[in-house]
Order: structure tokens, then C-alpha cells, then sequence
């Protein structure tokens, strides 16, 4: 599978206090209503992939309910956090 230049740069180091437009599949639109929802921080959402067990399903279903993702831009992310936490945890 191959992955996007901001997948890569984002699992290249540490989290730290990056926007949640930082991560894979969280462009301008989804990292508004990520934002509104209180989803302000890449680590907010890495915490609620965390709580969801690391569960694929369940979080690309959290993702659509929360900003209204599509099934890309959910399994974008997913893949994104779930390669940092591969990396860094």
C-alpha cells in the first residue's frame, strides 16, 4: 500500500502538539468539523483511536458520525495513527 507524503511526514515524528490537520485524510473541511466537535489536536483524535481499541470499524465509523468522513478519508486516517502508534508506542 502506498501512503501519502503528509502520512509519511506525520509518522516520521513524534506527535507533539500538531493540528488535526496534520494527520492523513484531514483536510481543511473535515479539520473544521473535527475543531467544532473539540477534536482541535492530532492528539485528541489519536486518544479516541486509543479508547476504540485501535478497532479499524469502529473508528472510520467514529470518523463518519463525528465530521462526516467518507470511507477514504476515514481509512486514510486510521492508517495514519495506526502507523504512529507502530512507530512510537
Amino acid at each position: 500500500m502506498s501512503t501519502s507524503q503528509k502520512h509519511r511526514n506525520f509518522v516520521a515524528e513524534p506527535m507533539g502538539e500538531k493540528p488535526v490537520t496534520d494527520l492523513a485524510g484531514v483536510g481543511e473541511v473535515l479539520g473544521k468539523r473535527l475543531i467544532t466537535a473539540g477534536y482541535d489536536k492530532a492528539y485528541i483524535v489519536l486518544g479516541q483511536f486509543l479508547v476504540l481499541k485501535r478497532n479499524q470499524e469502529l473508528f472510520q465509523e467514529w470518523m463518519k458520525d463525528t465530521c462526516q468522513a467518507n470511507s477514504k478519508q476515514s481509512a486514510d486516517c486510521y492508517q495514519c495513527l495506526h502507523d504512529w502508534c507502530e512507530e512510537f508506542l
